[in-house]
């Protein structure tokens, strides 16, 4: 249990009331920041703001899965107001205290390493991506079913990047009847889309890759998706370009050419915001109960 172990939540999305409800359950002491418009009530959980809320008293911060940006908003659709980490508040927290997010940035880092404190990006983990990747691969498939005129059976498919999301996208499209092919340059990946069964290709063979294409899922983090490779696409090619902001297509170049290309990071929270909530509450819940067990349960 989490007794009398004080956790503040700042921010977020539907997912996080599944995190604040299975910490309540633990009962964790709950300081609410940037929920002021939430009429839900939890056992435990009170409204607070950076103001109200002395750091000193606090064993835990979790953000979002979002983090926060560059000038420190965090994201949160329970507050009329902008949620703004203020620059020094973490300064004030106790030694042991840990910060939790789900991807970080340069400037969270920087203010976790200034107040000496550990900073866990949760979307690092390998347990939490694989998870997620459920819920992206049916959001996915959501959103090439609501944006083709064709069936998935028998298209030409190209997934980019076969980590631990790419994987579960490439196999559950190729189960749909998909002709799936991969796009990596890792060794160790395309000796894994060859046990799969599936073809595949380095990044810098893309040009020559889509000339077919039907639809591209993109799950690579970097500028991939360039003039070059959007130029030689089908003009009826999809692509769903699904890495983390801003994403690895020319967006620019790709609407120049009447190619729909679409951004859909964070489809977790999106398509299936419950189970993604319940995927983030079920390893949080895990990593602060060692957290407060390694301290003795004490403040």
């Amino acid at each position: 249990m989490l007794t009398d172990m004080h956790i503040a939540i700042v921010g977020g999305d539907a997912r996080q009331l599944e995190v604040i409800r299975k910490l309540s359950e633990l009962d964790g002491k709950l300081s609410l920041i940037g929920f002021d418009q939430l009429d839900d009530g939890f056992v435990g959980a009170k409204k607070q703001t950076f103001q109200t809320l002395d750091p000193s008293t606090v064993d835990a911060i979790i953000l979002p899965i979002s983090g926060m940006n560059q000038d420190g908003e965090v994201e949160s659709i329970f507050s009329g107001e902008k949620t703004i980490f203020p620059e020094n508040w973490l300064e004030s927290t106790k030694k042991n205290t840990k910060l939790y997010t789900g991807i970080s940035n340069e400037r969270l880092k920087s203010m976790a390493s200034d107040a000496k404190l550990e900073l866990l990006e949760l979307m690092e983990r390998d347990d939490v991506a694989i998870y997620n990747s459920v819920p992206t691969a049916e959001g996915t498939i959501m959103m090439v079913i609501q944006n083709t005129d064709i069936t998935i059976h028998n298209a030409n498919i190209i997934v980019t990047g076969l980590g631990r999301v790419g994987m579960t996208i490439a196999r559950t499209f190729k189960n749909l009847g998909g002709k799936v092919e991969v796009v990596a340059n890792e060794p160790e990946l395309r000796a894994r889309a060859l046990e799969m069964n599936m073809n595949s290709y380095p990044v810098e063979s893309l040009p020559k890759c889509v000339r077919k294409a039907d639809i591209i899922i993109n799950t690579i983090p970097a500028k991939i998706l360039t003039v070059d490779v959007l130029s030689r696409m089908p003009p009826h090619t999809l692509v769903v370009d699904i890495a983390s902001k801003p994403g690895g297509t020319d967006f620019r170049y790709a609407e120049k050419r009447g190619i729909k290309a679409l951004l859909a990071p964070g489809l977790p929270g999106i398509v299936a915001p419950k189970t993604a909530g319940q995927i983030i509450a079920k390893v949080l819940s895990t990593l602060l109960l060692e957290q407060w067990e390694n301290k003795g349960g004490k403040n």
